[in-house]
């Protein structure tokens, strides 16, 4: 087989990027921000699930996609259901991932559509384009090109561990991928899980840094990044457009644990080692569990600083004061 070197050049801006993502992942390593707080980690994971859905159409909302993760029944499109307990089943397998693996990516394919679509886990069979809406951005390689396309480009990761550096790896592995477009359905899911898995490598926090809803958050910028680089023949400013990605959203998450460290209360402190994970309270369970008299005092010490540093959420959040409501420590 030859050779096969994906198309891309570094620039002055990606040396930047790469350095100021590098300065940040080594501040949030060094004070095992992760590791002491489970509650960031599992959130995280949820942002990540949801909003790599959601850029793919899934409708469900980020506390329903809690609630299925948490094993609750509720009431929705039983295929969206599905999408959400199969794309958590993959994130949990990241640690165990061989990125240049070819098997390995039928594998988690098989697991990421298991019961959604008719082709899982094999290469796609029929032609097939990259869509931003209704738009077509372009049509991919023929599939009778696919299996070599992908030998190629997952040698080429082989061979470059330890040479190429992991961030810009990732991100030029994340756009062939999408341009070869090698399964029928869940390109967009594996291409982002994978990006996620190659930063895994170089550093384990990547499996919780919700780098997913980054790019959901700029959709159109995501698939017009694609869009010009198909133009130009290679991945340069996708490279960047990830890079500045990780960058933002190392950056969310950095103020995120300076505001629970800063603003995490004696109050909402004692209230959270006496509650447990995804167990739902009432503010009864809670006063009396705190040995409280006066549900003013829950609110305003406890339940609504918790709930503004997102420690604990409502399982009625439309229905503030209602008698149903439950409080739920994330």
């Amino acid at each position: 087989m030859d050779s096969y070197i994906p198309p891309y050049s570094i620039s002055e801006k990606m040396l930047e990027q790469v350095s100021s993502i590098s300065e940040k992942v080594g501040k949030i390593t060094s004070h095992r921000d992760l590791e002491s707080r489970p509650h960031l980690r599992r959130n995280n994971r949820i942002r990540s699930i949801h909003a790599s859905l959601k850029i793919e159409a899934n409708s469900l909302s980020l506390n329903k996609v809690r609630d299925v993760i948490n094993g609750h029944l509720i009431i929705g499109d039983q295929k969206e259901i599905q999408e959400v307990k199969n794309a958590y089943a993959a994130y949990e397998r990241i640690p165990e991932i061989d990125p240049s693996s070819v098997k390995q990516l039928k594998e988690m394919h098989r697991v990421m559509t298991y019961l959604t679509v008719e082709e899982s886990g094999v290469f796609r069979k029929g032609e097939e384009g990259v869509f931003s809406g209704d738009k077509c951005i372009f049509v991919a390689p023929p599939p009778e090109m696919v299996p070599e396309l992908m030998d190629k480009l997952f040698l080429w990761v082989k061979k470059n561990e330890g040479k190429v550096h992991p961030l810009i790896m990732a991100a030029i592995f994340h756009y062939e991928f999408v341009f070869i477009h090698p399964f029928a359905d869940g390109n967009g899911r594996l291409a982002r899980l994978w990006h996620t898995v190659i930063l895994y490598r170089w550093r384990s926090i990547f499996a919780y840094i919700p780098l997913e809803s980054q790019i959901e958050r700029f959709q159109d910028q995501y698939y017009d990044a694609i869009d010009h680089c198909n133009k130009a023949g290679n991945s340069d400013l996708f490279i960047e457009f990830m890079l500045d990605m990780i960058d933002q959203v190392l950056d969310e998450f950095i103020l995120q644990v300076h505001k629970t460290n800063a603003e995490t209360s004696e109050y909402v402190k004692k209230m959270l080692n006496l509650m447990e994970y995804d167990i739902p309270y009432t503010s009864n369970d809670i006063m009396a569990a705190l040995g409280l008299k006066s549900k003013e005092t829950l609110r305003k010490n406890y339940l609504n600083p918790a709930i503004d540093l997102g420690l604990i959420r409502m399982t009625l959040p439309d229905k503030p004061n209602s008698k149903n409501q439950r409080y739920v420590k994330l």
